[in-house]
């Protein structure tokens, strides 16, 4: 099960990872501010799936 969880989230956080990028360049977002949207997003995208795997794992 652990397998399995851990290549749904690394698929969730590269699509994820997608997402920002098209929403970076659509929104004309300057570059030096990806890499604090980046690390925010993906910070939380990670919080929220550990959360997820925690109450998965004790249900």
């Amino acid at each position: 099960m652990l397998l399995v969880f851990v290549l749904f989230a690394a698929f969730i956080l590269f699509y994820i990872n997608k997402l920002t990028d098209s929403l970076c360049i659509q929104k004309e977002i300057p570059e030096d501010k990806h890499a604090n949207i980046f690390r925010t997003i993906n910070i939380l995208v990670t919080i929220l799936l550990i959360s997820s795997f925690v109450e998965i794992l004790y249900t």
